[in-house]
């Protein structure tokens, strides 16, 4: 595509950083360089209508990992790591509320969030409430108390074990108001954000970089690639594609359940929205197939999904689907965000593990200050 005068001068010269992605990490990375360096000019490349991959298709958890993940996690890194890891979490989610203000994404904890165990899953159940003291102990200086509590299951679920463990922090916001707010406050700060343009490689020279979109190139004096799930299509770093599939009901009346619920150790999650109930998860049915950067859901998952609901959440409640769509998150062998320059003038902050919303901020932060 031949660019006019116009709109080569206008959006597209002397630009100083270009970030790819328009989601949480990239849009706090904006908002991070336009405080620190406020006459920049600043682009951000989005390649959705809407920003891509898990920003807004994610379930709008505010969570820093449930027991028995968290109990997962010691098995494979040491114990300062993992209260790191829920540290980070837990900073990034007061970064967000920080950033944008509880009200414009409706953000609420007063219900927490739940860890359920299915009836199958006695061990796992006995094992997490056998450790609680010891998460409890690990995670004290992060929260300052008790981080899980014991509940009896109060919602009338099927087929699950007599209690649930609740982590009283945990809360809920609305992705698409959330997204909404971040978007208009970088684009009020004075950044540019041009959607539906792919990058599809760059070429670093001494004082600059050659970008390539699908439709023209440009000159950037840095590059910030945050694309998470995507990563692998523009950078060399590890960073597998995961897609999470959900679905939505439409309003049930007089719904009592209230707050945000892991279930079968995180493979699937749900929680209340507009007196519906949204619920995804069920990759662990098929990780191999859903390693993609595809969006699209399949009849295997979304089976499973309409199962839990029916004889699982709501076994004596009627229900009809109102929408269903997956997202695409970032993951890898270690949990840890991959937050490093990758050459002179281009750096990267990619594979969230699924934690976008709980970390997404503090490593757009992060991003931006590899600069200094």
């Amino acid at each position: 595509m031949n660019l006019s005068y116009w709109e080569y001068k206008t959006w597209l010269s002397n630009i100083d950083f270009t970030i790819v992605g328009s989601g949480i990490v990239g849009l706090n990375c904006a908002l991070h360089l336009k405080k620190q360096y406020p006459k920049a000019k600043i682009l951000v490349l989005e390649r959705g209508q809407f920003p891509q991959g898990a920003s807004t298709k994610n379930a709008g958890f505010a969570c820093f990992g449930s027991v028995s993940e968290v109990l997962s996690d010691l098995k494979n890194h040491p114990e300062e790591e993992v209260r790191q890891l829920v540290l980070k979490r837990w900073e990034g989610i007061q970064l967000l509320r920080e950033n944008l203000g509880d009200k414009p994404m409706e953000y609420q904890n007063h219900c927490g969030g739940h860890e359920v165990f299915l009836k199958e899953q006695a061990d796992l159940y006995e094992d997490c409430l056998d450790n609680l003291d010891r998460v409890n102990t690990l995670l004290r200086p992060v929260f300052g108390t008790d981080a899980f509590l014991v509940h009896p299951n109060t919602f009338n679920f099927n087929g699950v074990q007599k209690n649930y463990v609740t982590n009283p922090f945990e809360g809920q916001i609305n992705t698409g108001k959330m997204m909404k707010s971040l978007l208009a406050k970088v684009q009020n700060s004075g950044v540019t954000i041009l959607n539906a343009i792919g990058v599809d490689s760059y070429q670093e020279n001494i004082d600059h970089v050659v970008v390539k979109t699908e439709q023209f190139e440009f000159k950037t004096n840095k590059l910030f690639v945050a694309t998470n799930g995507f990563a692998s299509q523009l950078i060399g770093e590890t960073v597998k594609p995961a897609r999470a599939q959900v679905l939505i009901t439409k309003p049930i009346e007089n719904l009592s359940i209230k707050g945000t619920f892991h279930l079968d150790e995180g493979y699937y999650y749900f929680r209340n929205i507009d007196n519906r109930i949204l619920l995804g998860g069920g990759r662990n049915l098929d990780f191999k197939g859903e390693e993609t950067t595809s969006f699209g859901e399949t009849s295997l998952i979304q089976n499973r999904l309409e199962n839990i609901l029916q004889t699982v959440i709501l076994p004596n409640t009627p229900f009809e689907i109102d929408l269903r769509w997956s997202g695409i998150m970032g993951i890898g062998n270690h949990k840890k965000p991959i937050v490093k320059q990758l050459a002179n003038n281009v750096f990267c902050g990619v594979r969230m593990g699924g934690m976008g919303i709980a970390i997404g901020s503090l490593v757009g932060r992060e991003l931006a200050n590899l600069l200094n």
